[in-house]
């Protein structure tokens, strides 16, 4: 009876297993490996490389400070036992803010550096996908997969697409929870 019940289990699986290999064999995957992608993509290669120059460009006049900055310290060092300790006090005093604002300047410069940079590369990313987008629509395929660093779907029929009943459920819930908000609130009123 054991038998008879592994046997039929067996069965089942392997022809559940064939149901699964037929219906997918209805749809037309790919995949698309995004780091290599980015990592060999032209646009991308030269984009990063006018980037770069740009980032140098913009760094040089922090860098010229920050070199007569070190030659003014350096200066310092071997003129304060010379002048004093006043002077010593007084000079390091203003190094010192000049060393903070040299910190402020780079800070600013590193941060508007990487906003560029993200958008840079936000624009690239959308344009990529785009064209991924358009690629799988001329060629037939049903998903694009994406593998490497962040493996996603990069373009599905828009069949499949469910983005639209999700939202309206979420929606939906938003919407009764912030009644539900409401009628609390004005029955706390109310109290």
């Amino acid at each position: 009876m054991k038998k008879l019940v592994l046997i039929l289990g067996v069965a089942l699986s392997v022809l559940a297993c064939n149901k699964t290999e037929t219906s997918s064999k209805d749809f037309k995957t790919a995949y698309i490996d995004t780091a290599e992608l980015i990592e060999k993509y032209e646009k991308f290669k030269d984009e990063d490389a006018k980037f770069n120059v740009k980032s140098e460009e913009l760094g040089r006049p922090l860098e010229a400070k920050v070199r007569a900055f070190q030659a003014e310290a350096q200066s310092f060092r071997q003129n304060a036992q010379a002048k004093g300790p006043q002077w010593a006090q007084q000079k390091g005093a203003e190094l010192q803010q000049r060393e903070q604002q040299l910190g402020i300047e780079q800070n600013a410069l590193i941060q508007q550096l990487q906003q560029e940079g993200a958008v840079l590369k936000d624009t690239l990313i959308s344009e990529v996908k785009k064209f991924i987008k358009d690629y799988g629509k001329k060629k037939g395929y049903d998903y694009i997969y994406g593998t490497g660093d962040a493996a996603t779907v990069l373009y599905a029929k828009d069949g499949y697409d469910i983005t639209k009943e999700v939202l309206k459920e979420l929606n939906d819930t938003y919407k009764a929870t912030k009644k539900d908000d409401k009628v609390a609130t004005k029955e706390e009123e109310k109290k």
